[in-house]
């Protein structure tokens, strides 16, 4: 199985968590054996981290790395040597992925999404169906919120031909986490290639402020308020939907607050704003925070938002034929996967301003790969 062993500098580009969750991703899927070294040597504390929020400054985005890699192992009885907090190299050597039931737990506020990015590329060619059971934040900050990975990541990666449920047990937040959400994958033989290049125009706005825990109704309604207000100012013609809600308490650990607003397009494109609230901060801060993210999101031209962009290229390298996405300016965590996506997979992407006259005063790009066509070998 294993070929010759990956070399991969963690403290290039992004020099966080997303190297290494691309890199032993790819590892995983191909049979490569890896090697990361220099982790997180730009940051603030260099090394592996559990996410013991060292740092109030750079806070990390550490709580997910250790278990994102202990996951990866797990799915396809690997070895891992250098997984321990403060480490600033690992090694990875991959087996054959295996379905089943996988746990991974953060034992913090980790972001239970950053662990179904890890873990979904690979469970998708598995030998069998995958139940993920995945444990820590789910409304976390640094991270996508768990409501985003359901209302825009899930119905635009489904676009490469594979479905997923995602089933919420309980929401965690900062800094206690506890949340807990199952995934559920059957495997594919091959990935559609996507080309998502027609923004079209917008027909739907819709959302959702919460609060959970000791935090009153009132901070809901206000959050959704004050959103609603700010896109008026933008957007006039369009109902704005925001329901505001209180999370069962059954359904929720500890305390937190947040709003998610999205944009849907008539050619099914979507858009997402969100926002958590943090001790100090007052509501109508948190809500105008998600609404002008949205509105931003809506002014390059792209197809799809800055957080969604970095999410697909994966998918995109793996798939069986050319897919293209426009976006607004690349980001540097896009940047960073196409990076190892082109070392480890060698998938070939070009990058390029997009030449549309409705773009040509904007800051769009498109983003073209061709995929690598990757096979299930079980199915």
């Amino acid at each position: 199985m294993a070929g010759p062993r990956v070399e991969v500098d963690g403290s290039i580009m992004e020099g966080g968590g997303q190297i290494l969750r691309v890199s032993t991703a790819l590892s995983c899927l191909l049979g490569l054996p890896l090697r990361v070294q220099k982790i997180r040597a730009g940051r603030s504390t260099p090394g592996l981290s559990s996410g013991a929020w060292q740092s109030k400054i750079k806070v990390l985005t550490g709580p997910q790395h250790l278990s994102g890699l202990e996951m990866i192992r797990d799915l396809c009885d690997g070895q891992l040597e250098g997984a321990e907090i403060g480490s600033t190299e690992i090694t990875f050597t991959p087996e054959k992925i295996k379905g089943g039931i996988h746990t991974a737990d953060t034992k913090t506020a980790g972001s239970v999404c950053l662990l179904m990015q890890v873990s979904m590329p690979c469970v998708l060619f598995a030998a069998s169906s995958s139940e993920l059971h995945l444990k820590g934040g789910t409304n976390a900050e640094m991270a996508p919120q768990i409501d985003y990975t359901v209302m825009v990541f899930k119905p635009i990666a489904e676009k490469f031909g594979f479905k997923f449920n995602c089933d919420i047990k309980t929401r965690g937040y900062y800094p206690k986490g506890g949340g807990e959400v199952i995934v559920r994958v059957s495997p594919v033989k091959q990935l559609n290639p996507i080309n998502l290049t027609d923004r079209g125009y917008v027909t739907k706005i819709y959302g959702r402020a919460f609060v959970a825990g000791v935090l009153p109704f009132k901070v809901a309604k206000d959050m959704a308020a004050a959103a609603v207000r700010c896109i008026r100012k933008e957007i006039r013609d369009l109902y704005v939907n925001i329901q505001s809600v209180q999370e069962p308490k059954d359904q929720a650990f500890g305390n937190g607050n947040g709003i998610i607003i999205i944009a849907e397009t008539s050619t099914g494109c979507l858009f997402a704003g969100s926002s958590l609230g943090k001790r100090g901060v007052n509501a109508d801060k948190v809500g105008i925070e998600a609404a002008e993210m949205l509105l931003a999101n809506l002014r390059h031209g792209g197809t799809v938002d800055e957080y969604l962009q970095d999410q697909l290229i994966v998918f995109m390298a793996l798939a069986n034929g050319v897919s293209r996405i426009k976006t607004g300016p690349v980001t540097l965590h896009a940047q960073t996967a196409i990076h190892f996506a082109e070392q480890i997979a060698k998938a070939k992407f070009i990058v390029k301003k997009s030449e549309d006259e409705e773009d040509a005063s904007k800051d769009t790009y498109i983003i073209e790969c061709q995929g690598i066509g990757m096979t299930n070998p079980n199915l």
